[in-house]
């Protein structure tokens, strides 16, 4: 019996499988002995490379502004361990993550016994189920993959809608190493009769995607088909856009989240909302739509956290995410120095980082701490210095690469804290206290 969350993450690191491990069998097991409270919930689950959490965030906001309670599960944290589980923002109560941890205990046990022991994930997920299906019931819950699609253990739902944001190169060994392979994974989530919404636009990866909806009956709304966005203005201090789809189209729409890519995840979010709106007469307005998207917030994507000198959080961390936030760092900060401050993790190859490598004037490396996966600073270094003519800081510590970087920089230089989603949240706290 557990008394305190620590408890449980204790009994995770103990006796779950560590690392990722693919297949639905004993999340259905599980679920199959609590009365399947899967099927107790609205879900709206996101699948993609990148762009779910920043997907969501926008169908979470909307839908908050329209006074709907939302729940949310992601990967992985930030700031706080119940981050990953909330309700209308607010992390699981430790009282709340106890109480259904007991009420697994007994089953997970099992599944040790048998030689069938769970992944850390399978838990957090099992968790979210019993919170939101049994105690907090939120009207919405928007539903995050963890890795793929078809055997990520979030897969045991059947939604209102499944969204797809895009498809490109991450975790292939679990995968598949062409685009076509990952997007089957992805597709997984495609449940018989169930709207999708696409932002994929890799042509063979999005023909893998239309082949599986009509296979299994699913209306697809696909972006550059069946919804549109046009960029109005694209500045560190406004994003404004208009959008269309065939319900309706609206213009002068401001994101609260910087970055190019938020466009395409904009767009992804309204589309998904207008199928909320028209299929399952969801009460959202126009002013919902504007002030939701205005609102928006979400840790560690093109985060600023402090200014003279510019710090910017972000969690890219495989190709395209690395590719995006190159674009818009070139677009916003042509002629100001950048420094980045780099952590990766051992599965990631390190040509990903090369779009950022030809925009560094500095890079410092680290790690990430009480994480077996990250790879070393003197790796990364030797990794990169072929890539990079400059000088190469290295320091175990991200505060001590973090102090460095602030210390050295000029008042209107930028430093880039990047990587690594882990890194991010291992460095945060250490500007938001001091703001």
């Amino acid at each position: 019996m557990f008394i305190a969350a620590r408890e449980v993450h204790d009994w995770m690191d103990q006796h779950c499988v560590m690392g990722i491990q693919p297949g639905l069998d004993r999340m259905k097991w599980v679920l199959a002995r609590l009365g399947h409270p899967e099927r107790r919930c609205k879900w709206i689950h996101l699948a993609g490379t990148n762009g779910k959490g920043s997907t969501g965030a926008m169908i979470t906001s909307i839908l908050r502004e329209a006074d709907y309670s939302v729940g949310v599960f992601l990967s992985p944290h930030i700031l706080e361990w119940n981050e990953r589980i909330q309700v209308d923002g607010v992390g699981i109560s430790e009282e709340s993550f106890v109480q259904w941890s007991n009420t697994l205990l007994p089953h997970l046990e099992e599944l040790v016994a048998q030689g069938n022991a769970p992944s850390p994930f399978e838990v957090w997920t099992l968790v979210a189920i019993c919170y939101f299906a049994l105690d907090a019931c939120p009207w919405f819950v928007v539903w995050e993959t963890g890795l793929g699609g078809r055997w990520d253990s979030t897969n045991v739902v059947h939604p209102l809608v499944s969204v797809i944001t895009n498809i490109g190169y991450d975790h292939q060994k679990f995968l598949g190493s062409a685009l076509p392979d990952i997007a089957r994974e992805k597709a997984g989530i495609i449940k018989r009769g169930v709207p999708l919404v696409s932002s994929v636009e890799e042509g063979d990866a999005q023909s893998v995607i239309h082949q599986v909806a009509k296979s299994e009956s699913a209306t697809v709304y696909q972006l550059h088909k069946q919804f549109s966005y046009e960029i109005e203005e694209c500045t560190t201090n406004e994003q404004i856009f208009s959008f269309t789809s065939p319900y309706e189209r609206l213009t002068n729409l401001s994101i609260g989240l910087q970055g190019i890519h938020q466009f395409q995840n904009a767009a992804t979010a309204l589309m998904t909302i207008d199928i909320l709106r028209h299929r399952y007469i969801t009460v959202v307005e126009e002013a919902h739509i504007r002030a939701g998207l205005e609102k928006v917030r979400w840790a560690g994507r093109m985060e600023k956290v402090q200014d003279q000198p510019l710090v910017i959080l972000d969690g890219a961390h495989n190709q395209d995410g690395l590719l995006s936030l190159a674009k818009s760092l070139a677009q916003w900060y042509p002629h100001q120095k950048i420094c980045f401050v780099l952590a990766s993790l051992q599965d990631k190859e390190i040509d990903i980082l090369q779009p950022i490598v030809e925009l560094a004037h500095e890079i410092i490396v680290t790690e990430i701490p009480s994480f077996p996966r990250s790879r070393k600073v003197n790796e990364l270094a030797t990794l990169l210095k072929p890539h990079f003519s400059g000088t190469i800081q290295a320091f175990e510590k991200p505060e001590d690469a973090v102090q460095i970087a602030v210390n050295q920089a000029s008042p209107d230089d930028v430093i880039v804290i990047t990587g690594s989603l882990y890194l991010v949240s291992a460095v945060r706290s250490y500007f938001i206290k001091s703001i």
